[in-house]
């Protein structure tokens, strides 16, 4: 009985480790690639190293005791201990890879191939069943496709490696070629320079086609799809990151996102060529996947409702206006486009993957049952795709043309919302709107620091006003809705303690939100032209949640639910307008 125990602990203990081992090794690559081009280091850090030697150590540990037989778990992970524990030992041994460009080089390569089979060996054993044997097919168009480009970005890798420890980029400055764009490199580290750029080009257009491939034949296919289309989006990330890195622009964020993004599209594409290689699939069921019963009209209408479009507008006000606000100024068209436009795409991609995560509960609620992936006109691999893509495009479009503050704040707000919110909370608590609440709440603060860099205290009260704002707003759907919600098993208020407790929490939520829009004038976010219509309209929505709590009918739940969404976007309009005026 303890052996099984062991046995049972190993095997949720390896993937573990192995997923530890592999983001460290991940950690350790960008890290690398930073000092080097900065020149802060010498393009390692022992610690790290060290770090995920040990966790390889364990993974292996673990590996052999729980998956003997699994020689594609255990060999990749054993191979790989070897090679980074050999790694190691020449660095402590004083062996340093920034001695030479050739040691550096192959440091790096060596690096990649161990990051690789720490992937391997935990998808096969993600995938492992001990009554089917591992095998690996590759007989499609597709699957061969997912190896030449993997290859390929390998390859790009590697080279890009070299031109920067060789500084072969400065032999060669112009594009597409040198000099003036059009002429010809004049000595060979120009030339590798320019070979590095035709590799990038080849792997770029290669991505191109194993994207639209990925999108025909796998529509069923989750881990592929999602897979194949995160390592497009990373490695166009990576271009048009390296693309501002050649203008000059040379801050120590982008490096660190150009890295970074090439690294994670490795990492996806080893990930994509283990899922496709296990699944086995032939060309003939390849073929049927390309059938869709629904045109290409309807598929973008279904698309473009899994971002729920008109909550994204409301969120898409309250982020212009923590931009207006905090500058107290019109910011530039350029960087409002660019903040709306990666705002736009974080709320769209986290509606898309809360869409994917509820589609079974869903089906059930009569409010949501014609919803794309509840109908099934769209498949959970496409909508988790989507959403995915959405959101890992939101953070780059934030970072490169914004600021890496207004990114990480958007990837908050997406993992609040998809993993607080909509996997923790939304079926497990009464609490889920209240504690869930500030996932709405953060757009203000990316646009505050979009336009000004950082955060203060005066740009919570934002976060304040949207936090307190939501309990009302969405139990007032939540009464006139609670069949839809009892009957989908989701603990919301009315649901759980019924329909009077209810009508009380909105009405006095009401009174606090207000009383915090009202804090506004006293730090400095209002004048008259902001406080007048506040108090007036706070006075009409308090009015409004007093009527609900003393005779609540349906029609009056439908009107509350509605005027606070108007009532939020002119709060939100008026203290633009008194920042500016």
């Amino acid at each position: 009985m303890s052996e099984k125990l062991i046995q049972k602990s190993s095997k949720i203990t390896f993937p573990a480790f192995a997923s530890v081992a592999a983001l460290l090794i991940f950690l350790l690559i960008v890290y690398g690639d930073v000092t080097r081009r900065v020149g802060l280091g010498e393009g390692y850090s022992a610690g790290l190293l060290l770090a995920a030697v040990f966790a390889l150590v364990f993974a292996a540990g673990a590996a052999w005791r729980s998956y003997r037989e699994a020689r594609w778990v255990t060999g990749p992970i054993t191979l790989s201990v070897v090679i980074i524990a050999v790694q190691a030992l020449l660095i402590l041994i004083r062996v340093n890879p920034g001695t030479s460009s050739a040691m550096l080089v192959g440091y790096v390569t060596n690096t990649l191939i161990v990051h690789a089979m720490a992937i391997t060996a935990a998808v096969v054993a993600f995938n492992y069943h001990a009554e089917q044997s591992t095998t690996f097919r590759f007989t499609t168009p597709f699957a061969k496709m997912s190896i030449l480009v993997t290859g390929l970005v390998f390859v790009a890798l590697v080279s890009g490696v070299f031109v920067t420890v060789t500084s072969a980029a400065g032999a060669c400055s112009g594009f597409p070629l040198c000099g003036n764009g059009w002429e010809l490199p004049t000595m060979g580290l120009g030339w590798i320079h320019v070979g590095h750029r035709v590799v990038v080009g080849l792997a770029a257009l290669s991505m191109l086609v194993l994207f639209r491939m990925a999108w025909r034949t796998q529509r069923y296919q989750t881990a592929i799809l999602v897979s194949a289309t995160a390592a497009t989006v990373m490695f166009m990330a990576q271009m048009l990151v390296g693309g501002q890195l050649g203008t000059g622009n040379l801050t120590l964020d982008l490096i660190g996102l150009h890295s970074a993004a090439g690294t994670a599209a490795w990492a996806m594409l080893v990930v994509l060529v283990v899922q496709v290689g296990l699944s086995a699939r032939t060309v003939e069921v390849e073929n049927l996947s390309t059938q869709t019963t629904t045109d290409i009209r309807t598929r973008a209408k279904d698309f473009l409702t899994l971002t729920k479009p008109i909550v994204v507008l409301l969120l898409l006000v309250t982020t212009y206006a923590g931009m207006v606000v905090g500058a107290k100024a019109f910011p530039s068209f350029a960087l409002t486009f660019w903040t709306i436009m990666g705002g736009a795409l974080a709320a769209g991609g986290s509606a898309a993957i809360n869409q994917y995560i509820d589609r079974d509960l869903d089906k059930m609620m009569k409010r949501t049952a014609k919803r794309p992936l509840a109908a099934k006109r769209l498949t959970p691999a496409e909508g988790l795709a989507f959403g995915v893509a959405l959101c890992l495009t939101a953070f780059f479009v934030l970072a490169v043309f914004a600021n890496l503050l207004a990114a990480v704040l958007s990837v908050v707000g997406m993992f609040y919302y998809v993993w607080l919110y909509s996997i923790l909370l939304k079926n497990s608590t009464v609490q889920n709107i209240v504690i869930g609440g500030g996932a709405g709440a953060i757009p203000p603060l990316v646009g505050w620091a979009a336009a000004t860099g950082s955060l203060t205290i005066e740009s919570l009260l934002l976060f304040a006003i949207i936090f307190m704002w939501t309990p009302p707003h969405f139990w007032a759907l939540a009464l006139v809705r609670v069949r839809d919600y009892a009957r989908g098993g989701v603990p919301m208020l009315p649901v759980v303690r019924g329909e009077m407790e209810t009508r009380k929490q909105i009405f006095w939520y009401t009174i606090w939100m207000v009383a915090v829009t009202l804090i506004a004038p006293f730090v400095g976010l209002g004048g008259w032209l902001y406080t007048i219509p506040a108090v007036l309209m706070g006075v009409g929505l308090i009015f409004m949640a007093w009527r609900i709590y003393k005779a609540y009918t349906p029609k009056l739940g439908w009107k509350m639910y509605r005027y606070t969404s108007m009532y939020l976007a002119f709060l939100f309009f008026f203290m633009v307008m008194d920042a500016v005026l």
